[in-house]
């Protein structure tokens, strides 16, 4: 499904814009601040209920205005499907489809799949084991419904054990509730163990495919999925950590404890790869996301590529376009500054594109095919 047209008001920087897509190549050029990626922005809101860059939704409003308001019309050709979602200052926000309000946001993810490539996604490289567990999380929870309460469910449990270690005093400590909350969450982390595992096995052999099409010289690269429940099931997992757990304050082992380890030629990425090749890792690490929810959802996902392009040569970049441009890829969406080499790109592709210039907060088509 694509989508046929989105309305802004109050949304980041644009006060008020309207847009109508290219079903398959969408590009927006501009210098740096003008607002392009607040435009891939409000269309992952559509999808995810959120935005990929800022997690406190009230910051995601135009400055001095107390509302913002994004609606997306999706398409199949053979019918449509209306999203609405206005953000508050002083309330929660609000997500209808077909004007019907949703009871909880969980049930919206998945009807719109997405998969976003942007500079911020170095932190699955740079930073700790979190960032990657949330991308694994953000993965399967959009082709997996029962994956996604999983997690919901352990997380809450999770906050509660927690919450239990930290009051705890001496003696009088609930030694019983622990045992409870132990018990409450084999179930979901199981299933949450065998879900990574399978993505992370079954997604290795499409990630190469892609990273030696943009990088055809010989690197081997590798995807690892680590858990400490590996040869050993939950409850024993729970059961020797009790201690240490009350000492600690907190719940030392579990799935929320998981990583996905990335390497080059036998080691950690972020200790051996260059800027372009850990780039690489990480457009063809969303590529094999893209090919993974596909066949999972039996739907392509929309793909927003943001200023992806940064620090690649002409030839990768030409090869990046030439890759998303095939009938296997379906709407895309991509940010660049530089609006004559897009367009002569483009050009060269033999598909519909749309290429729209922003500047001045005005928002116009620039090219089309």
């Amino acid at each position: 499904m694509n989508l046929q047209a989105i309305s802004l008001l109050n949304f980041k920087n644009f006060g008020e814009a309207e847009i109508t897509f290219s079903p398959r190549i969408n590009c927006f050029v501009g210098n740096n601040g003008v607002g392009k990626t607040n435009i891939l922005d409000a269309i992952h809101y559509l999808c995810l209920c959120k935005s990929y860059f800022n997690p406190v939704d009230t910051q995601n409003i135009l400055h001095n205005q107390e509302f913002a308001i994004i609606q997306g019309i999706f398409s199949s050709g053979v019918k449509s499907e209306e999203v609405y979602c206005s953000i508050h200052r002083n309330r929660n926000k609000i997500f209808k489809r077909n004007k019907k309000e949703y009871e909880k946001l969980a049930h919206h993810i998945g009807l719109f799949p997405v998969v976003m490539i942007s500079p911020e996604d170095s932190s699955l490289i740079m930073e700790g084991s979190e960032e990657r567990r949330k991308f694994l999380n953000s993965v399967i929870s959009q082709y997996d419904k029962s994956y996604l309460e999983d997690m919901i469910t352990y997380n809450k449990i999770l906050s509660q054990r927690n919450r239990l270690l930290k009051d705890s005093r001496g003696s009088s400590f609930d030694m019983d509730m622990l045992r409870v909350y132990d018990d409450q969450m084999v179930n979901p982390a199981g299933r949450i163990f065998a879900r990574r595992a399978e993505y992370t096995n079954r997604m290795i052999p499409i990630f190469r495919k892609y990273y030696h099409f943009i990088a055809p010289e010989h690197e081997d690269v590798d995807l690892q999925y680590h858990s400490q429940l590996e040869g050993q099931d939950f409850a024993s997992l729970m059961a020797v950590s009790h201690e240490k757990d009350r000492i600690m304050q907190y719940t030392t082992q579990g799935i929320h404890k998981d990583d996905l380890l990335l390497k080059l030629n036998g080691y950690p990425m972020k200790k051996t790869g260059s800027q372009g090749q850990q780039k690489t890792f990480l457009v063809t690490l969303k590529l094999a996301q893209f090919d993974f929810i596909k066949e999972m959802n039996q739907a392509r996902p929309i793909l927003l590529l943001d200023d992806v392009f940064d620090k690649f040569d002409e030839i990768r970049v030409r090869q990046i376009i030439k890759l998303v441009s095939d009938e296997h890829f379906g709407q895309i969406f991509i940010t660049h500054t530089d609006q004559g080499k897009m367009l002569s790109i483009l050009e060269e592709m033999d598909t519909d594109f749309r290429l729209f210039r922003i500047s001045d907060g005005k928002i116009e088509v620039a090219g089309l095919n």
